[in-house]
């Protein structure tokens, strides 16, 4: 047995309502459902948990969740037109063998980290 597939990922959420309506409205991720205490979200199959701590030890940033676009010059200047706070625009962090491998980071209401991620062929306008 090989663990491969990642089912769920959970973020914390201090005020749930106020995470809920930045994931949904100004990131654009489709509401699955909500429960007291947690608000789920599609991940192109990967389901997105945002949770409240139940213990003072979960209450911690996440991991930075890194959301892969077609277009990153487009989603940053979407999003950015939403309110999503970046914290500068894309640039490139890795030059590859075909392609390079740009990124764009920015904060959700809740103050994790997160990113946009593009790999961007050679040549390609960007």
């Amino acid at each position: 047995m090989n663990l491969s597939q990642i089912g769920q990922i959970s973020v914390n959420a201090r005020d749930l309502e106020r995470a809920t309506t930045f994931y949904r409205d100004l990131l654009g991720m489709k509401h699955l459902f909500t429960v007291p205490t947690m608000a789920f979200f599609d991940a192109a199959g990967i389901r997105l948990m945002l949770g409240v701590a139940e213990r003072p030890e979960f209450d911690h940033p996440s991991s930075i969740l890194y959301f892969k676009v077609d277009d990153i010059q487009e989603a940053h200047q979407v999003l950015a037109g939403r309110g999503v706070p970046f914290q500068g625009k894309p640039h490139v962090v890795a030059k590859l063998e075909t392609h390079d491998l740009w990124m764009a980071f920015f904060r959700d209401s809740e103050n994790n980290l997160l990113a946009l991620m593009s790999e961007v062929e050679r040549g390609a306008a960007s």
